[in-house]
């Protein structure tokens, strides 16, 4: 799961890397959503992400914060 903001180059990148190695994800653009949508996403993910930090990259039981090539490629095993 990505969770993204729509302007951001390291969300863009982190996406793109994603798509490059034929990785299966889903994503959401949390500054698109509306204010409900958008205020419930970042509570369900305040434990994961504190700082609310973009990208957040939750992979099992992994989770990313930025777009850190190294350690997505080792959690996704490639």
């Amino acid at each position: 799961m990505l969770y993204a903001l729509s302007t951001c180059g390291h969300c863009k990148s982190a996406k793109q890397f994603l798509e490059d190695n034929g990785v299966e994800y889903d994503y959401v653009y949390v500054d698109l959503l509306d204010k409900d949508e958008r205020n419930k996403v970042l509570e369900d993910t305040k434990e994961i992400n504190p700082r609310r930090a973009f990208p957040a990259i939750v992979v099992g039981e992994k989770v990313i914060i930025g777009f850190r090539e190294d350690e997505l490629r080792e959690a996704l095993a490639l």
